[in-house]
């Protein structure tokens, strides 16, 4: 059963566009390639060059078609990108919900394409009409035109964002440990030790209000057991200084 969508490009006009859009693929795990016609035929060397390494092997396996109608054969549902087509009657997906889509067809046993047009003119009405669906991208609308390896990435990203392991924000601060509370706390007692000596908290009443907000400011940072030590360090030496 297949895991993911094939990539189906439609007259494909650069050998460099090919071998980018390769790349893109395989960043996400994708590896199912078709071309449509391609404008110097194939095999391409500018492609495989611009491939670099692993994502050749997503072109050794490429399908090669005369056409849409035999690209898309064998799938079960077909989008076409395109910032065109809105006159043909067809759902009107962005990335996200395709990709979502295309996902569930997919785990339900589906084969699913995704054309991608010529990189000079895009998708002809033609070409779209073989297409179950479109995949707009809300771009800027005075600027709307996408590199053709950039669609592709951004639509594998979407396909495989789900499957890849990945933490929104990685809270190991790149190998650092994180201070903990009481580490912080220790901070915060410093600082309100020193600047108690230097006067800091005037008037007098706004005093607690001016601790808290530091309190908070603290917790807020999240900071590394190293940044902690580095500040105690930065205020025993400004001590040092104001006492010689």
């Amino acid at each position: 059963m297949d895991t993911h969508p094939a990539i189906i490009l439609v007259r494909p006009q650069m050998g460099e566009n090919i071998g980018a859009a390769a790349r893109a693929m395989l960043n996400f795990g994708l590896d199912k390639l078709r071309l449509v016609d391609p404008r110097d035929g194939w095999p391409n060397p500018k492609a495989v060059a611009m491939a670099s390494g692993a994502a050749g092997k997503v072109l050794d396996h490429a399908g090669v078609f005369a056409d849409v109608a035999g690209a898309v054969a064998d799938c079960d549902f077909v989008f076409a990108t395109t910032a065109r087509g809105r006159e043909l009657p067809k759902p009107i997906y962005t990335p996200e919900a395709a990709m979502t889509e295309a996902r569930a067809r997919i785990k339900a046993g589906q084969r699913v394409g995704i054309l991608f047009g010529p990189e000079r003119t895009g998708l002809e009405n033609d070409d779209i009409t073989r297409a179950n669906a479109i995949i707009t991208v809300p771009v800027n609308p005075e600027f709307f035109s996408l590199n053709l390896a950039q669609a592709v990435l951004l639509t594998s990203y979407e396909y495989s964002r789900h499957t890849l392991e990945a933490v929104p924000v990685d809270p190991g601060l790149a190998g650092f440990d994180l201070a903990n509370q009481t580490e912080v706390e220790k901070l915060g007692d410093h600082f309100e030790e020193r600047l108690e000596e230097a006067g800091f908290f005037f008037p007098e009443h706004k005093a607690p209000m001016m601790k808290r907000n530091l309190r908070n400011m603290w917790t807020r940072f999240g900071m590394t057991r190293a940044e902690v030590q580095t500040l105690h360090g930065a205020l025993r030496q400004l001590m040092r200084g104001r006492d010689q």
